[in-house]
């Protein structure tokens, strides 16, 4: 953490002389130096100590203000971020989390924890923001229009550092952002970001796609795929907020910032659109994600790495699913007590398996009731079984 500033204010005043008992010889030179310094400056009418004094002057011309130069119409381009601001930031809100902290021993309160920023996904009250915004007990959006209303948790996926509140504010107060897609974005087109640096609300930058497909890690460890890289000023306040096309369109969720200080270094991420459009239904729906799965316990990847194996070791197939159906192992004990491996999975569908993330990965694309090809590795040998994805509990 940088060390504080200094306060910033006046000096302190000197310190008083010491009285020596010399105050009548020193009031004597004093009085003859200022009359030295008057004589020779032409006395009290000197206004520098230079030249003669100024002479006065009386009923002369008044001073006016400059004359203001006509700038002409605005530029094509600055019209049109103006345009977009106007129309995106109505669906823009500030999000103040509070935590309860006790006041004496029969009373609590909410006390202010944090900001953030979000948008509205349509006319019912859902606002999508990150996870990691909700730092709190309990929620408050306002709008645009400065009113305030409390917010409810509707779903998280902390995998996607995604979440969805619902606020009781009248359909004609929630005008929905535009919704657009990042598949076909180009590095280097314009973007614009709306949120609330700092606390300072209804902000807006502007920068270019700097970069696409990178990947940044969520609150679970999980990696988020195909994440925006974007030089528009992103910082914190700014999570959850949109990152729009020079259309007017969401394209990402800003998320994260790449920063030594904790500022805006021209480099921020933001979740793509097209996870998000996945994502916020079925966190509206569901209240989480309900994935398909193979219906396996992993053992810790650390494990792995110890063996110097890549892939994910099954320790236990649950009962009922696609998987013990397949007739997937887990991990055993022999009759002498050491471990028999279980299968280690190293393909699913056609990608390559190296890490539980892969798997999950890889099943995200895949729909429940889906029956795909799993490649593994039993008493080092490779087969392929075919598994009917089920739906994760």
């Amino acid at each position: 953490m940088s060390s504080v500033p200094p306060p910033i204010g006046y000096p302190p005043p000197p310190p008083a002389a010491r009285r020596r008992g010399l105050f009548g010889p020193f009031l004597v030179a004093l009085l003859a130096g200022w009359g030295v310094f008057f004589f020779l400056n032409g006395g009290f009418g000197r206004r520098d100590g230079i030249g003669p004094a100024p002479a006065k002057v009386s009923g002369g011309p008044a001073a006016e203000p400059r004359v203001v130069v006509a700038r002409g119409d605005l530029a094509e381009d600055e019209k049109s971020t103006i345009a977009l601001f106007k129309g995106a930031s109505p669906s823009v809100v500030y999000i103040t989390t509070l935590s309860r902290r006790a006041v004496n021993f029969f009373e609590m309160t909410d006390v202010p924890q944090g900001t953030g920023s979000g948008f509205l996904w349509d006319r019912q009250g859902h606002v999508v923001t990150n996870v990691h915004v909700l730092a709190g007990d309990s929620f408050v959006v306002t709008l645009s229009d400065q009113s305030n209303w409390k917010a409810t948790v509707v779903g998280v996926e902390p995998d996607k550092d995604l979440a969805v509140l619902r606020i009781s504010a009248p359909p004609e107060k929630l005008p929905p952002i535009l919704v657009g897609t990042s598949k076909g974005l180009q590095v280097g087109q314009k973007v614009f970001a709306i949120g609330n640096p700092f606390g300072l609300d209804e902000t807006l930058t502007t920068g270019v796609v700097s970069a696409l497909g990178r990947t940044i890690e969520s609150l679970t460890g999980r990696k988020i795929q195909n994440v925006i890289q974007t030089d528009a000023a992103i910082n914190p306040g700014n999570s959850g907020g949109p990152l729009l096309d020079s259309a007017g369109r969401l394209i990402g969720v800003n998320t994260q910032i790449a920063s030594p200080s904790g500022a805006s270094a021209g480099i921020g991420f933001a979740v793509p659109v097209d996870t998000v459009n996945e994502v916020v239904p079925e966190l509206i729906a569901h209240g989480r994600i309900v994935r398909p799965r193979l219906g396996v316990v992993p053992a810790p990847e650390g494990v792995m790495h110890q063996m110097g194996v890549s892939g994910v070791l099954v320790l236990a197939v649950q009962d009922g699913t696609g998987a013990a159906k397949a007739g997937l192992r887990g991990t055993e004990r022999d009759k002498d007590g050491s471990f028999v491996l279980g299968d280690i999975i190293v393909g699913v569908a056609g990608k390559d398996v190296a890490s539980y993330d892969d798997l999950v990965t890889a099943l995200e694309k895949q729909k429940i009731g889906d029956t795909v090809p799993v490649k593994l590795v039993r008493n080092d040998r490779t087969m392929t079984l075919n598994v009917t994805l089920t739906a994760s509990r």
